[in-house]
């Protein structure tokens, strides 16, 4: 049986980094999408409301780990061979595109009618309303419940695993299966996952404070 040392715990930060990158990705993917989805969901247009609408009914209603196994599992079998990052990076953006498709667009929506009443008394077409006035409104918002949202994103890429990305809850297997020690090499693992999502929590209870005075 092999003692913890510090290189196990560097072989564990490098895995960490691995996964903070898999979260930067599913967030900036998902955030580019799910923008274009809130968009969608509060279109004047019938047909983008009820596309963006099933979208997340769609992805909201499937478990990560189906959706992870249907990118890297099903589209190695139509012929489309992924690396693990990859595939685990697109899952990660589709699901995560649903959820903050949704949050975005009950931030929009948050934005008093009456802001949308006098930007088009200004004559604003609806891209000016929207640029001008409402959308920076709503991303005020936005931010408590989106910087949030990153805090699960960041503690479910230990999903990724199953389709072989090495994240940082893999790399706890691996060292506990040669150590045998779990609660070190596990609570070594807490550690730096709590760590990395504690910052993330404070940030999003100071801004949801900041927010509450400001609307008082």
């Amino acid at each position: 049986m092999i003692a913890f040392s510090f290189l196990h715990v560097e072989y564990l930060l490098q895995a960490a980094l691995w996964t903070v990158i898999l979260s930067l990705v599913a967030f900036v993917g998902g955030g580019s999408l799910g923008f274009v989805i809130a968009l969608g969901r509060v279109s004047p247009s019938p047909t983008l409301r009820r596309l963006s609408s099933a979208y997340i009914q769609v992805v909201q209603g499937i478990p990560l780990l189906v959706v992870l196994f249907i990118t890297y599992f099903g589209l190695a079998i139509a012929g489309f061979s992924l690396s693990p990052l990859v595939a685990a990076g697109m899952s990660f953006a589709v699901y995560c595109a649903a959820f903050l498709g949704e949050i975005w667009r009950g931030c929009i929506e948050a934005v008093p009618k009456t802001q949308w009443e006098a930007s088009a008394c200004l004559g604003f077409n609806r891209f000016e309303q929207l640029q001008k006035v409402i959308l920076p409104q709503a991303f005020k918002i936005a931010i408590p419940s989106t910087v949030g949202f990153m805090v699960q994103i960041v503690k479910n890429t230990s999903l990724a695993s199953v389709i072989g990305f090495l994240d940082l809850s893999r790399a706890g297997q691996i060292i506990n299966n040669s150590t045998f020690q779990p609660f070190t090499v596990f609570g070594c693992v807490a550690l730096i996952y709590f760590c990395i999502c504690y910052p993330l929590s404070a940030l999003s209870k100071h801004y949801e404070r900041k927010l509450h005075v400001s609307n008082r």
